[in-house]
C-alpha cells in the first residue's frame, strides 16, 4: 500500500528540482527585479557585448511586432552567446547572428514599422551602425 504524499500549501512556488538563474515575486503590489549576468566575453568583444546588451534592454520600445521582436532578441542572444564562448570565436556564426540582428532592426531604422516610438528610428540606425563592421 502506498502512503499518501503530504502536500503543503505555503502560498508560494514549489520547486521539485534544481532552479538556476530564476527570479520570482509573488503576493506584492509592485516589484523591481534586476539580474546581472557576469559571463566572460572574449577579449576584443567587450564593446559589442555592451552594445548588444543595451540593445536588448531598449528593444521592447522599438515598436516591432511580437514575432519580429522575438527574432531580434534571439539574434542578440546568439551574438552574446557566441562572444562568450571559450576558445577562438566562431566568425561565421557571429556574422550570421549580427546579420539577423541588423535585418530585424532595419524596418525600424527605415521607418517601415508603423507606430514606432519617438526616437526609435534614430536608435535603430545607430544600433545598426554599431553592429556593422564588427568583424
Amino acid at each position: 500500500m502506498n502512503d499518501p504524499q503530504h502536500l503543503n500549501d505555503n502560498g508560494g512556488p514549489v520547486f521539485n528540482g534544481g532552479v538556476s538563474g530564476a527570479q520570482f515575486a509573488w503576493n506584492n503590489e509592485t516589484v523591481t527585479q534586476n539580474q546581472q549576468n557576469n559571463s566572460t566575453v572574449a577579449p576584443g568583444f567587450e564593446e559589442l557585448a555592451a552594445l548588444v546588451t543595451n540593445l536588448l534592454r531598449e528593444l521592447p520600445r522599438a515598436g516591432l511586432t511580437d514575432p519580429d521582436r522575438e527574432d531580434a532578441e534571439s539574434a542578440a542572444r546568439e551574438v552574446l552567446a557566441t562572444i562568450a564562448r571559450p576558445g577562438p570565436s566562431e566568425g561565421g556564426r557571429l556574422r550570421s547572428a549580427l546579420a539577423m540582428l541588423r535585418g530585424a532592426l532595419a524596418p525600424v531604422a527605415t521607418g517601415a514599422v508603423a507606430g514606432t516610438a519617438a526616437g526609435a528610428q534614430e536608435w535603430a540606425r545607430a544600433a545598426i551602425e554599431g553592429l556593422t563592421g564588427v568583424l
